[in-house]
């Protein structure tokens, strides 16, 4: 999709700070971070939202997931075999959710308390 900011940056006609990738996702820091880490894990083929992902490829779901969970640990946020200090994923789908780019995108939050409930 020429017009989605997403693909564009997956394309790399748009640069990032890239700071995971694997064959099916990209994973890059959010240039208005909301939190000490904040980084944003895309599947590199556009899928407009969580539920139109799991309908068309339920396991790039799972890749999504598990590259979210390694940027998690490459920024200790986490550990291999466990949840600590802690990070959010966030998964904003529509417009009532503040969903402003139609790319599923996961946000990885941490680096400090995330309170409840969120917004």
């Amino acid at each position: 999709m020429t017009d989605c900011l997403f693909c564009r940056m997956v394309a790399g006609e748009i640069p990032v700070d890239a700071v995971h990738e694997t064959e099916r996702t990209l994973a890059f820091r959010d240039i208005a971070p909301q939190a000490p880490t904040h980084v944003l894990v895309v599947p590199k083929d556009h899928h407009a939202t969580a539920g139109a992902l799991v309908g068309a490829d339920p396991a790039l779901m799972a890749e999504v997931v598990a590259a979210a969970h390694a940027v998690a640990v490459a920024e200790g946020l986490a550990s291999a075999d466990g949840p600590e200090p802690g990070y959010r994923l966030v998964a904003n789908t529509g417009p009532a959710a503040g969903q402003s780019v139609h790319h599923l995108h996961l946000h990885v939050l941490g680096g400090r308390d995330l309170g409840w409930p969120p917004g």
